[in-house]
């Protein structure tokens, strides 16, 4: 025992500690771009053949892709049942199969690329800023510090965010060169060829191989300025007409701001499996000495610290686990010490089932680090349900061994008989138990793989405190326990006729000779049980108890980056004026990076923001929710805002959600807003929105072909020409040191940020000369879709919202389905409205589970064969099982918690736990009848004198759920197994006795 405990203490300090558990995602990103095509350009040539060939990929499940002018970006998700190894080998099936059709794509199509670290999570996050440095010194920093943090023990990648390209910008006006018969294609061909690298050549020798080198590349802006170029017979000198200088791009693709100030982003990401509050004393370590290096203006702040959570949620648990701990041994010293006459508790068996406690869990710890199961959310919960069942077995044992010694038996007779009378039922009973958790661990999906650790924690326990009770509890009751036996015991009968016995004994009798109407009763209380369900809101899983709130502003589509960034900052300025604010962390044109596992990202884009507020209490992130809502109501008109808590399962973007697919672009539509006007009836609805946004603004330019071949221009000159002057257009790249930085051609700002300018745009011709663009186009402001979703192939709008506060996702849905049955009635072949969303994920997580209660009932079916060695009595002990569902549902009303995934989980365990006790009731009517009982004495007095180990056991489980109650996650399950134990409990020490009598036309001895 000594070194069990040392060896599970040892494992305990040893074992990985992290936020959630471990958990594979099943998601790829490829994107894609295609400078200059349209959103349906882009989903009709190249999505869609990307999308064909990956429906070839193995174990794909879903293919959902965005188009926006010049890019796609698809999102590839694998079926929920494909094992965490098989992951890898999908994703190389992905690069693998891609590279095969690469060719068929359009020309000038960039990537594809590939994004299959999606789910790496940055715990901790730090902002690097430089006040009166430039950027190029803060990322210089940024790259040393990143440096130095990669040395860091169990590091695994150190990422950064916000960071912009450095360019040269050559500035020109198209008017000044127009002057001088200088087009800007002549510019650009000359700027190419100065900067080019290409092979020299090698001189060979007899003796030696002599690389050829060529000077003139440029070695600085300066030699840019200097550079004369030729053009129209004319040398000219490049910085007497251009403006050189060295930017950043622009406009940005995104930025990170922290506490109202442009920042430079480090993500620290953990190895698999390592201990991320160790991690997090490294961090702080080298952080200190990175910072007194530092120079004067240079800061280094903390922007998210996971090993900090991660700490006081392990501490917050591990203070649950100890007061459920105290709850257990007070229900022992009490319950198994109490004796009235005189009135005193006596402490000794108690503390037999005390000294079980810490032997269970060290050894749990020991196999937990042999099965490489980490300290987290789900196991520390786990172990807390656990510990109010694997008291069980020892309570039994112990009852057995103090009852055996009043009765007037030896301490090695009463150890011996607890042995030899408990172990096989207690191992049947400990195994239903266990079973009743195998649908979590069988489950194929995401849910079920994130709450898996549920079932393997809670069947170690059960299985080893099953073998400590056994083994080692006979053995420590044999050497602590010293009970006197009673003033009438003669060691051979039992003494069951206390007063509470004698009550009990007349209320048994009642019940089983008014059997019918003791059943009756009980399916009434049953069904009343089913009924209440109605009434239960529905939940997938609840939000965090995180602080952070993630605040969303989503500009119209096709609005600028500048747009964008001008919100984010006037939304700084308010939330920043709020009490109780302790950061706010903005990225612009994105949203945030993984810094918490179930976190749904935002993928980016110009016209999205995302901002992570950090208040100081919950309290206070309640208050200050509210205040964000009321404020996007009245003080940000230009954009839609919106403000959620972190999740605390895996991601779901929106609480309802329904998607409308089909061939048929504006059929699609039509739809989608039928859904949506059904959507927007519904009083629990807020936030209602479309994935497709709105039609952009689009300068159309109608050439005049006619023109252009008179005059010798093709429509690439035009779209070349336009490109490079607005936009910009690399000609050749500046290197410096280990950077390559692009040198980009454009016209000043004042000469490209009107619409008027590309009336002004000179084209070149085939004679030398130029002409505005005017005098061979039309041009016209038209809109077009901005962004188009598919799925699957198919166009696919997905209609979505929150809900109001105290409403759950999937009730809204199932309000709101029902009234879609007339559109769907109407719709034509080929097109669909689906259920997304909470309702849709809960709905297959309740299917994976639901695919293994076949096989569990099997199991528990087979295990009451093998204990009771009859059909009918197997059948009888398995039909109580469902007993406890009507006493969750009632604990969940009178309570008002939701019926989330975790609860159903709870639900499906309490029918083992309520089998358990009907397995030793019926195991000891069945042996009294063996020796001799008449059958109306058997089942009640064996209802009498399992009484009290049943009771003992479930008011253990019971009350070791009070603290577990009080959490947001397990607060719903607790709730649940709490009501359904004691209600089953009452009802299988009652109702089962009469089904026995009436299955078996029992009759009272006259």
């Amino acid at each position: 025992m000594v070194v069990l405990v040392i060896g599970g203490i040892i494992s305990y300090s040893r074992l990985g500690q992290d936020e959630d558990p471990p958990f594979t995602f099943r998601a790829m990103v490829v994107t894609a771009q295609w400078p200059g095509a349209t959103s349906l350009q882009m989903a009709e040539q190249v999505t869609d053949k990307l999308e064909k060939k990956l429906q070839e990929v193995p174990n794909i499940d879903i293919i959902r892709s965005y188009s926006k002018p010049g890019e796609t970006l698809i999102i590839l998700q694998l079926k929920e049942s494909t094992p965490p190894q098989d992951v890898p080998a999908s994703w190389y099936q992905v690069r693998k199969k891609i590279s095969d059709i690469q060719y068929t794509l359009p020309q000038g199509v960039l990537g594809p690329f590939f994004n299959d670290e999606f789910g790496d999570t940055f715990g901790s996050i730090y902002a690097v800023s430089g006040d009166g440095f430039s950027y190029a010194d803060v990322k210089d920093y940024a790259d040393l510090i990143r440096q130095q943090l990669l040395e860091i023990p169990a590091v695994a990648k150190v990422s950064l965010f916000g960071v912009q390209d450095e360019k040269i910008f050559i500035e020109f006006s198209q008017k000044k060169f127009s002057q001088l018969g200088i087009t800007v294609d002549d510019i650009v061909a000359q700027l190419s060829a100065q900067n080019a690298l290409q092979s020299t050549g090698i001189l060979t020798t007899p003796s030696n191989n002599l690389q050829i080198r060529v000077t003139g590349a440029l070695a600085s802006t300066r030699d840019l300025e200097n550079l004369q170029l030729r053009a129209n017979n004319t040398t000219f000198r490049l910085g007497d007409f251009a403006v050189i200088k060295r930017a950043y791009q622009d406009p940005p693709q995104n930025k990170m701001r922290f506490n109202g100030k442009e920042v430079i982003g480090l993500g620290v990401s953990m190895e698999k499996g390592g201990d991320i509050i160790e991690l997090g004393k490294n961090l702080d370590k080298t952080v200190a000495a990175i910072k007194a290096k530092l120079p004067v203006g240079i800061m280094l702040e903390r922007v998210s610290n996971q090993p900090k959570i991660v700490a006081e949620s392990v501490n917050e648990f591990l203070k649950t686990l100890l007061e459920a701990i105290v709850i257990v041994l007070a229900v022992s010293f009490v319950a198994l010490g109490f004796h009235t006459k005189p009135l005193r508790v006596d402490m000794r068996p108690g503390l037999v089932v005390a000294l079980t406690i810490p032997l269970v869990l060290a050894i749990t710890f020991l196999f937990m680090k042999m099965f490489n199961i980490d300290l987290h959310k789900i196991s520390l919960g786990a172990l807390i349900i656990a510990l109010g069942l694997l008291v069980d077995d020892a309570i039994i044992a112990v009852e057995m061994m103090v009852r055996k010694m009043e009765e007037g038996l030896s301490r090695l007779e009463a150890a011996t008989f607890a042995y030899t009378s408990t172990a096989i039922p207690m191992l049947t009973g400990t195994l239903i138990t266990a079973a009743g958790f195998l649908p979590i661990g069988l489950a194929k999906s995401a849910a079920g793989e994130y709450t898996f650790s549920m079932f393997s924690v809670n069947a170690i326990a059960l299985l080893i405190s099953w073998l400590v009770a056994v083994i080692f509890t006979p053995y420590i009751g044999y050497l602590l326990l010293k009970i006197k036996p009673a003033a009438n015991a003669d060691g051979h009968h039992e003494l069951f006729n206390s007063p509470m016995y004698t009550r009990f004994r007349a209320l048994v009798n009642w019940c089983v000779e008014w059997r019918k109407t003791t059943i009756v009763l009980t399916l009434a209380v049953f069904g009343l049980g089913l009924f209440g369900f109605k009434f239960i809101e529905e939940q997938f899983f609840p939000d965090s108890s995180r602080l952070e709130l993630m605040v969303e502003l989503w500009s119209p589509e096709g609005s600028s980056y500048a747009a964008t960034e001008t919100q984010v900052k006037k939304f700084e300025q308010f939330i920043r004026k709020q009490e109780g604010v302790d950061s706010v962390t903005s990225y612009v044109g994105t949203g945030s990076p993984r810094f918490y596992l179930p976190l749904d990202q935002i993928f980016p884009q110009a016209n999205v923001a995302q901002i992570v507020v950090l208040p100081k209490d919950i309290e206070t992130r309640n208050r200050l929710r509210l205040r964000i809502e009321d404020a996007f109501k009245h003080d940000f008109p230009e954009i839609r805002g919106r403000v959620k808590l972190l999740p605390s399962g895996p991601p779901v973007p929106y609480a309802v959600q329904f998607r409308v697919s089909g061939p048929d672009i504006a059929e699609v539509r039509k739809f989608a807003d039928q859904v949506k006007a059904v959507m927007d009836a519904n009083h629990n609805i807020r936030g209602l929105n479309d994935n497709w946004n709105e039609n952009i603004k689009v300068l159309r330019i109608d050439l005049d072909q006619d023109k252009l071949r008179t005059l010798g221009i093709s429509s690439q000159t035009v779209m070349r020409v336009t490109n490079t002057i607005f936009t910009g257009a690399t000609v050749g790249q500046y290197r410096e040191n280990d950077r390559l930085i692009d040198i980009v051609v454009r016209q000043p700002l004042d000469e490209r940020a009107t619409m008027d300018a590309l009336n002004q745009i000179n084209v070149p011709t085939a004679s030398g000369k130029s002409v505005p663009l005017s005098q061979i186009a039309s041009i016209k402001l038209v809109v077009e879709p901005g962004i188009v979703w598919r799925e699957n192939r198919s166009w696919a709008i997905t209609v979505q919202a929150d809900v109001a506060d105290g409403v759950q996702g999937p009730t809204v849905t199932g309000q709101i389905d029902p009234e879609l049955d007339k559109i769907r009635a109407k719709l034509p072949s080929g097109y669909l409205i689906d259920v997304a969303g909470a309702a849709h994920d809960s709905a297959n997580a309740q299917a994976s589970i639901a695919a293994n209660v076949p096989l569990v009932i099997f199991i528990i079916f087979t295990l009451l064969m093998l204990q009771l060695h009859s059909f009918s009595r197997a059948l009888l002990v398995f039909l109580t099982g469902p007993l406890g569902i009507a006493g969750a549902a009632f604990a969940l009303l009178i309570l008002n918690r939701p019926f989330g995934f975790v609860a159903q989980l709870g639900v499906i365990a309490l029918f083992g736990m309520i089998i358990r006790n009907s397995v030793i009731l019926i195991d000891q009517i069945e042996h009294d009848i063996a020796n001799g009982a008449a059958p109306w004495d058997a089942i009640v007095e064996s209802a009498v004198r399992r009484s009290r180990p049943i009771m003992l056991t479930a008011a253990a489980a019971v009350l070791a759920m009070i603290p577990l109650s009080r959490s947001i996650f397990w607060g719903p399950m607790a709730v649940a197994i709490m009501g359904g134990l004691l209600l089953a409990t009452a009802l299988t020490l009652l109702f089962l006795p009469a089904l026995y009598a009436a299955w078996f036309r029992v009759k009272k001895p006259s």
